[in-house]
């Protein structure tokens, strides 16, 4: 049984679930690991709208038939928007409903962090360097990922241990 109130569900036994949940990181350093994806996302994007002028150019077949029908800026934007809005979303609802003690968070962020560092490489900076840079689909997916975990590692990841306790967020030096 479901009750509602003021854009939250709730359940029978008590899990709460908002919609800030879904477009609302909780921590700053999802909000930061977020943005990291989406400027790999951006840069893809622009390079393909500034050297892509016809839709067969593009050799994402999906990204190609919303340019077919809708132009290229157009149907690339809203490609770019539909393909990744389940990414941003679950990064979202991960920062929210996933609580693990420090150590065990710290492997299970690393391990989101290199299959994001995969999936952000093959996709976007493979896609988004395909165009200026005539270098082999896996040794610029291999830099593409190096380069997304150095980022991560420099600028997501917290060097410190902190969790939440009444309410509080305690950070051991």
């Amino acid at each position: 049984m479901l009750t509602e109130g003021k854009g939250e569900v709730q359940s029978k036994i008590g899990a709460m679930l908002s919609l800030k949940h879904f477009f609302l990181p909780k921590n700053n350093h999802w909000l930061k690991r977020a943005i990291l994806v989406f400027a790999f996302v951006l840069f893809d994007y622009s390079s393909t709208l500034t050297f892509c002028r016809v839709p067969y150019e593009e050799a994402n077949p999906y990204a190609r038939v919303f340019m077919e029908n809708f132009g290229v800026s157009f149907g690339l934007t809203l490609f770019v928007l539909i393909a990744n809005l389940p990414i941003y979303m679950t990064l979202c609802l991960d920062s929210h409903v996933v609580k693990f003690p420090f150590r065990i968070a710290v492997a299970v962020e690393s391990f989101v962090d290199v299959v994001f560092a995969w999936f952000v490489a093959g996709m976007h900076f493979n896609g988004g360097t395909s165009w200026f840079w005539y270098a082999p689909d896996l040794m610029r997916q291999v830099f593409g990922a190096f380069l997304y975990l150095t980022f991560a590692f420099l600028l997501v990841k917290p060097h410190r241990s902190c969790y939440e306790a009444d309410n509080y967020l305690v950070c051991n030096n």
